[in-house]
C-alpha cells in the first residue's frame, strides 16, 4: 500500500508538470478575471505551500529548497525545477508518514495527507485553466484531455 501512495503522489506530480510545461512563457502572467493570482503565482503557490507542510513535518527535509516570490514566479524553469525538488521532498515526508502514520502538524494519516495535497492542489490547476481560459490562451484539447490521464503520466 506504502508504495500505492507514493505512486500516486508521483503521478500527480507529473500531472503538474505536465501542464506547466503545455504553458508558453507569456503566458505564466494570464490571469483569471475575478484577478488574485496569475499562472505563474498559482505555480509558486503550490510549491510554497509544499514547504510550508515541510517546514513544519519535516524540516530536515528542506534543503536545497526556497519559497518562490511572486516577483519570481513567471520564470518556467524556476518553477519546474521547484515543482521536481519539493515533489521529491514531498514524497521522503509520505514516505516516512507511512511508517509512522503520522505528519506533524497535520491531523489524520498519510493518505488523508496525500488526499488533502492533492486537492488542494488540483484547486489551483483548475485556477490555471480558468484563468488561460478567460485570458484568450485556453489549453490546446490534447493538454486538456491529458491532465486526465493518469494511467500514462
Amino acid at each position: 500500500m506504502g508504495d500505492q501512495i507514493l505512486d500516486t503522489w508521483d503521478v500527480h506530480n507529473r500531472i503538474n508538470l505536465y501542464l506547466l510545461d503545455a504553458i508558453g512563457q507569456g503566458e505564466l502572467t494570464s490571469q483569471l478575471s475575478s484577478k488574485g493570482r496569475n499562472v505563474a503565482e498559482q505555480f509558486a503557490h503550490m510549491h510554497n505551500v509544499r514547504l510550508m507542510w515541510l517546514q513544519q513535518a519535516g524540516p530536515e527535509l528542506m534543503e536545497g529548497l526556497a519559497k518562490i516570490e511572486n516577483e519570481q514566479a513567471a520564470d518556467n524553469e524556476l518553477l519546474t525545477k521547484s515543482l521536481e525538488s519539493s515533489a521529491r521532498a514531498i514524497r521522503q515526508l509520505l514516505g516516512k508518514a507511512i511508517e509512522s502514520s503520522k505528519i506533524k502538524g497535520f491531523k489524520g494519516p498519510a493518505t488523508t495527507f496525500l488526499g488533502y495535497l492533492i486537492s488542494h492542489e488540483s484547486h489551483h490547476r483548475g485556477q490555471i485553466v480558468l484563468a488561460l481560459k478567460q485570458s484568450g490562451h485556453p489549453l490546446d484539447k490534447k493538454v486538456a484531455y491529458g491532465i486526465w490521464e493518469w494511467g500514462v503520466r
